[in-house]
């Protein structure tokens, strides 16, 4: 429960919505945080990809998943049963208001739409659409929005618009809860890297032989390795662990995966929910992020980043899912090399911030 709820003030009840995938609802954390802060009880409603995200965001008192005929990844016919799931699902949260978090290239009104059909007298999301009577706050991308904020910046100011602000002492940062260990091969180990080798989209994902062979060279330095995925990415991950790695593909659940990623010295991972997690968990990263969407909004809201990539390559800014350019060159010019001259070059931004030395 949030704070506010053990003081005076009347209870107020808060629905924030993100609809779409797991990194996208991580990445509204410092959002969620502000509108915790000043509300009795938080809902979040989310789609079935970023409801194990929502989970692990701090001051969420309620889940709620919905998957929206107009997301991708969930996508179905509309019709009246939809429309009385909705309808259900908000009469049983009883919010007094609504944030609608969406990233650059979506549009609140459809949900905001439903909100309304369903009640709602208050509601609050960035649309460049005029959205006539289906918002009363509204942010104008472009205008008093500006484009290219990091994903956490822009949800923020959508949370700020409604009249939300982080509490004092919180930086803003990505958080995520810790409610599990790692798994016991994983705790045993002493210094470990993570390999994520998966992307949600091939044009995001570097060549499974490199990993396989990034792999193969933090064994020859004795380094361990801990290969991470989703159920769905464990022949990939079986793959690139080869004969030296610890294939973790498909056996954690999403806290206890923040856990491993918590306790490496560096992770290694694509522009994936993984990432996001990582940033959250405090973590050095290499991100391995193709320009396909842009990193200014999308890379990794951490510190510590090295971002790998040609940010410049053909596909730029095409939000292309198979690689529009023969052989991948964003990524595919990255080498081995690269990935072990970022990993130390991480290492000494991370003993320049903290005055000790990491990896030793």
């Amino acid at each position: 429960m949030s704070a506010s709820s053990s003081g005076a003030a009347p209870a107020h009840r808060v629905l924030v919505v993100r609809l779409d995938s797991f990194g996208d609802v991580l990445v509204t954390g410092p959002a969620v945080r502000a509108v915790v802060a000043g509300s009795s009880h938080v809902t979040m409603l989310c789609g079935p990809q970023g409801a194990p995200a929502a989970r692990l965001l701090p001051g969420v008192d309620t889940v709620r998943v919905w998957a929206a005929p107009w997301v991708t990844e969930t996508a179905r016919p509309l019709d009246d049963a939809v429309l009385a799931e909705f309808r259900a699902l908000v009469a049983e949260e009883r919010p007094d208001e609504a944030v609608v978090l969406t990233s650059f290239h979506q549009s609140p009104l459809p949900v905001a739409m439903l909100l309304r059909l369903a009640g709602v007298q208050r509601v609050t999301g960035a649309s460049v659409d005029h959205p006539g009577s289906l918002l009363d706050v509204r942010l104008r991308p472009g205008e008093d929005l500006p484009e290219d904020l990091p994903e956490p910046e822009r949800a923020l100011r959508i949370a700020g618009a409604a009249g939300f602000a982080l509490p004092p002492g919180d930086d803003g940062r990505l958080v995520v809860r810790h409610d599990a260990d790692a798994p016991v091969q994983v705790a045993r180990l002493g210094r470990y890297v993570v390999v994520h080798p998966g992307a949600s989209v091939p044009a995001r994902s570097w060549p499974a032989e490199r990993h396989r062979a990034l792999v193969a060279a933090y064994a020859e330095r004795g380094v361990p390795v801990v290969i991470t995925g989703s159920p769905g990415e464990a022949e990939l991950t079986s793959e690139v662990a080869g004969d030296t790695g610890i294939d973790l593909g498909g056996r954690t659940s999403p806290a206890e995966l923040a856990a491993v990623l918590a306790g490496a010295e560096v992770v290694v991972v694509g522009n994936t929910g993984p990432a996001h997690l990582a940033a959250a968990v405090g973590v050095p990263i290499v991100s391995l992020f193709s320009p396909v969407v842009p990193a200014v909004k999308w890379a990794p809201y951490a510190p510590l980043v090295e971002l790998l990539g040609d940010q410049g390559a053909a596909c730029r800014l095409s939000r292309a899912r198979e690689c529009p350019v023969p052989g991948h060159p964003c990524l595919a010019s990255v080498t081995v090399d690269d990935v072990l001259a970022a990993h130390e070059r991480l290492l000494e931004r991370a003993r320049r911030t903290t005055g000790t030395r990491v990896g030793d």
